[in-house]
Parts: structure tokens; sequence; C-alpha cells
């Protein structure tokens, strides 16, 4: 365990059912005299009502709002700073992010753009934002990155056939509200993808050579939260009992991962979702057991406790027997969330791999982070196996 560790989140967290129709209440936390807010949301969020709730509130409050709906999921670099082009001459006193993932980390991207006088792409790598962005509210509408309370960002670059992330203290938003409500139209793919992502955050945080005594808190219980309601959210998505639960996971794993960082799973990650267009959460789901399965010999421990937190009964087990069942656990729920798992529907084929492996492996971030080194050969072996 680190003996050094540092933590820091979002400033204001507000949450429970229909917590967003009060968020004009809670404006005082983001500012005074706010006149104008851009909304960075989905389609799929003006649909079922939220952002018109929204704007009622602030036109209440004499608050001005733009919204726009223009950040692609899993979006380049190249559309955010469209989005960006087309809003920068505007004057906003804040920014309201409501939607999954990508659309926080819009919103934590263009916060930054309107106060630094830098591209994104000067951005993109850890500690380069020089100043404080625009002040945000995130509202998530998935149980998965944990986004709303992390100083990380992702962009793909579609040139390099990558993910990166810009990583500042200038990106926690100033408020974040937790509303389940908004979750419990999630389709059920999504609610497996997320909530199987949200778990890889965790795990990989308190399995981390960073992890530590804040770290492995949220770890754990973000683990238990989730293990105890992602089968239920996903076979019963109307259960606001099972919704909450994620969403707290998904906010506990985004403070693990904000404090130990994630690891090798997310390094082999990337390079399927920059080239492949394979979705975050679906790449971790299936890189999971198998990056774990290499690291298993020197994580035993680490994965007994991981096993009183999802709940596994092992007491006439060995610790090698516990960890097991971890893993066991894992490719079980890969299979009920009907998650993809071969990587041929994606298109990879075996001449990919080697180019891949090197990609990953250069993720020098979260490889670091990995409880052992995995030489070439091991992070190939992880990609042939989803290619059976």
């Amino acid at each position: 365990m680190n003996l050094f560790y540092q933590f820091q989140t979002a400033e204001h967290i507000i949450g429970g059912a229909n917590s967003v129709d009060r968020l004009a209440e809670h404006l005082h936390l983001i500012g005074r005299n706010l006149k104008s807010a851009l909304i960075v949301t989905q389609p799929s969020m003006q649909r079922l009502g939220f952002i018109d709730n929204i704007t009622h509130q602030l036109d209440l409050k004499g608050i001005k709002a733009d919204v726009t709906t223009r950040i692609l999921p899993e979006p380049t670099i190249g559309n955010i700073e469209e989005v960006f082009e087309s809003i920068r001459q505007q004057s906003y006193d804040f920014l309201i992010g409501i939607g999954g993932g990508s659309v926080l980390d819009a919103v934590k991207i263009l916060s930054v753009l309107f106060t630094n006088e830098k591209s994104l792409s000067d951005l993109l790598g850890t500690d380069l934002v020089e100043h404080p962005g625009i002040p945000t509210a995130l509202i998530p509408s998935t149980s998965g990155t944990g986004s709303e309370v992390t100083p990380n960002a992702i962009v793909t670059l579609p040139d390099e056939e990558l993910k990166i992330g810009v990583v500042s203290k200038y990106l926690f938003p100033k408020l974040v509200i937790l509303d389940p409500v908004l979750t419990l139209s999630l389709p059920k793919a999504i609610t497996a993808a997320t909530g199987m992502d949200a778990f890889t955050h965790s795990l990989e945080s308190f399995i981390s050579t960073k992890a530590n005594p804040v770290s492995d808190m949220f770890a754990l219980e973000s683990i238990r939260l989730i293990s105890s309601s992602i089968v239920e959210a996903y076979q019963n998505g109307s259960s606001i009992n099972a919704r909450e639960k994620m969403l707290l996971g998904s906010m506990y794993g985004g403070m693990a991962l904000t404090a130990a960082g994630t690891a090798a799973v997310h390094a082999l990650a990337y390079p399927l979702g920059g080239k492949f267009k394979v979705t975050h959460g679906v790449a971790n789901s299936m890189l999971l057991p198998h990056v774990m399965e290499l690291n298993k010999n020197v994580i035993i421990e680490r994965l007994a406790q991981v096993a009183g937190a999802m709940g596994i009964t092992a007491s006439e087990c060995s610790p090698e027997e516990t960890a097991q069942k971890v893993l066991d656990q894992i490719m079980e729920w890969t299979a009920l969330l009907e998650i993809p798992q071969k990587l041929t529907d994606f298109g990879v084929k075996e001449e990919d791999i080697e180019e891949m492996a090197i990609a990953a492996s250069n993720v020098k971030r979260l490889m670091n982070n990995n409880p052992r080194e995995l030489s070439l050969s091991e992070i190939e072996s992880v990609y042939r196996k989803l290619l059976a």
C-alpha cells in the first residue's frame, strides 16, 4: 500500500430521488448573481423532459439557458473542439452537464477551454490545465463512469486510434446532483455495461499500486453496493432502490479511482475504444476477468477482501480458492448481463493484436498502477482470449 496519499473531489454533492427538481435551491453553491448558463446534454434527456425541468427552474431564477446536444458518445477531440468553437463567444456564468460520462467529461473540458488560452491538444495529460474553469454542475444519468467526482476527462484521438485523458484538479465540479430517477429509463445494455464499468473502477483501484486507506474505503463500499444491485437493476430497471445503489456505487468508484487510479484493464481498453469503437464499459467488462487472472497470484489477499464485499461465502476456502471465486463471479455476471465477449464482433483480427498491445503498454499512467508488470506477450494473450 502506498504510504503517501491525498484526496480531493467535488465541492458539494446532493442526492436522493427527484433531487434534480431542487437544482435551483442549490445554485448558491455555484455562485452569486448567476445570469446565464449552458446546458450540455443528450437528446434522450430532452425527450424525457428533464431539460425542460431544468430550464424552467433556471427561468424562475432569472437565468438564461442555452442547450446543446452536440456531444457525441465517446467524443473525439474534434467533436469537443467544434462544440467549443460554436459557443466560445458566449459569456456563461456556469455550465450544467446532464447525461452519461461522455457528456460530463465534455463539460469539464469545455469549462477549462473557456479560461485557458490553450487548445484541447495542449491540455491532454496530467496537470497541464493552468487556470480554474467556469463553474460546473454535473448530473449523471448513468451509473458507470463516476465522472461527476473525478479530475479526469477522456477523449478519443481518431488519428492515433487511442483514448487519452485530461487530468486536473480544475476539472472537479462545484455541484453534483445524484438523482436515481434519471437512471430508471436506461436500456438494459447500458445498465449492464456502465455498471460493470463502475465495478471495474473500484476493483482496479483496490488492487492498484497507489491503493490507500481512502481509496480502499470507497472501493469496497462501491463493490458492496454494485454487487448487491447490478443484477436487479438489469432485470428490473424500475427498481429505484437498485438504481440508487448503482448510482452511489458508481460515485464511490469514481472517488476510489480519484484516490488510487485504475490500471491495466483500462489501459487495454483504450485501443479498443480508439480504433474499434468498443464502448468503454463494454471494453472494460470484457477485459476485467482476464487481466485479473494475470494479476491474481500477487493480489490474492486483496481479492479475499473483495470477496467479502461481494457477498461471496468462502469460509471453507483457501485464499487462492476465494480469489478464484471472485473471478468466477465476474464471468457469471458478464454472461448474465449479456455483455459481448468476442472482439471479432467489433472487427478485431489477429493481425491487430500486436499493435493494440503496444498501444496499451504505452499508457504508462495506468500500466504503472497495475500490481505486476505485464509483458507484451501477456497483453496479447488477453486480447487473443477474446478473439476465440
